[in-house]
């Protein structure tokens, strides 16, 4: 499958029915084979995220809470007590390929407050760019139902939105979404390749994958997670992961379904910024950042001459020219006081100035034109 070659970072979502035994112990040997499709993705340039269930159901071996429906404390406790083990399952499998392991426990609002969402993605893809692999659970020793995401799929897709993955691949107990649940219906047919997520598509996946013995998904969920990430430009793969490497075996045109991206994940980060944020001040720039902007470039504070409104770190902002006009929104890297204090200042200037720096006024991956530039970027 060539979206999967071609991606530059892929989010891979472990559910605990594959990763966890019958016996309620890590399934090394399983984990071992998907460690080394791992490093194998890793030795070819592409950066790699883990969404890794597994912490309640290793949590209640550990603490003897055999099969039995869990209260709400109880779930915690098993949680608290199970992540260690599961970040050992993970170093364990890992190690021989020479692949470091990092611990990301996360609560919804991590995903949906931009300024945690900033936070978040920043860890990440440092993590990620020192050639570290991040595994990333729901924290939930803390969560309630009211605030936790409900099931991995869906943390998956928001991780993968939030760090601009390419793909988003969704190991489940079953090859892909069917037109029936092929374990009950012989006449089921799979589905390769999907443009859009219909109603139709979704009844689809009501009654599939409902036969998994632990962990909460089931195929709904991960045409609704599939259905985040579109929207995000980034494209869904659904396949079996019981089979030995099954990143390669999806490469090697084993059954998956593909779910395209509505847009690329870069474009679609941009709309983001440009029409679904309220800026909460801006930045008035001169003719020379106007047309750096314009070519590709980040906004530089020298070429700012004044700010106005409040705003934080990370918040949105829009940026003028001197005549008024509205030339970009962005996410700006510094609060309205020290933005104020760098105007004009060339960039090796700022730490003098504020005692630290963040680089550009408004990185270039953080901004989106709002017009069609005269020039195009190289």
């Amino acid at each position: 499958m060539s979206e999967l070659t071609a991606a530059r970072r892929i989010v891979v979502k472990v559910g605990s029915s594959l990763l966890v035994g019958p016996d309620g112990a890590p399934d090394g040997a399983w984990l071992s084979a998907l460690a080394a499709d791992l490093g194998r993705l890793r030795d070819r340039g592409q950066q790699v995220l883990v969404v890794s269930s597994g912490a309640v159901a290793l949590g209640r071996k550990r603490l003897s809470l055999g099969k039995r429906a869990l209260t709400l404390p109880e779930k915690q406790a098993a949680a608290a007590a199970g992540q260690s083990a599961l970040m050992r399952a993970w170093e364990l499998a890992l190690e021989p390929f020479g692949l470091p392991v990092a611990q990301i426990l996360l609560t919804r609002d991590d995903t949906e407050v931009r300024k945690r969402w900033l936070n978040a993605r920043a860890t990440t893809e440092t993590l990620m760019t020192l050639g570290v692999i991040p595994i990333v659970n729901e924290n939930d020793t803390v969560v309630t139902e009211e605030i936790r995401y409900g099931d991995n799929d869906r943390l998956a897709a928001r991780v993968a939105q939030m760090i601009g993955a390419d793909v988003l691949v969704l190991l489940s107990d079953i090859d892909g979404l069917y037109s029936a649940d092929p374990r009950s219906n012989p006449d089921a047919v799979h589905i390769p390749r999907l443009t859009h997520l219909t109603a139709d598509i979704e009844a689809m996946a009501g009654g599939a994958n409902q036969g998994a013995g632990v962990g909460t998904g089931g195929m709904a969920t991960k045409i609704l997670a599939a259905r985040i990430a579109q929207q995000a430009g980034c494209a869904t793969i659904i396949t079996l992961g019981s089979r030995p490497a099954p990143l390669a075996a999806v490469e090697a045109g084993e059954l998956a379904t593909l779910i395209e991206p509505a847009l690329s994940a870069k474009a679609a980060y941009k709309a983001w910024i440009a029409g679904s944020l309220s800026p909460n001040g801006g930045l008035v720039i001169d003719l020379g950042a106007v047309n750096a902007l314009t070519t590709g470039k980040s906004l530089l504070s020298a070429g700012v001459r004044s700010v106005t409104g409040r705003f934080e770190k990370g918040d949105a902002v829009w940026v003028r020219d001197e005549a008024g006009r509205e030339i970009a929104r962005g996410l700006v890297r510094y609060d309205d006081s020290d933005a104020a204090r760098i105007c004009g200042l060339q960039s090796t200037a700022i730490e003098q100035v504020l005692g630290f720096s963040e680089g550009p006024m408004i990185h270039a991956d953080d901004l989106a034109l709002l017009f069609e530039p005269l020039v195009k970027p190289a």
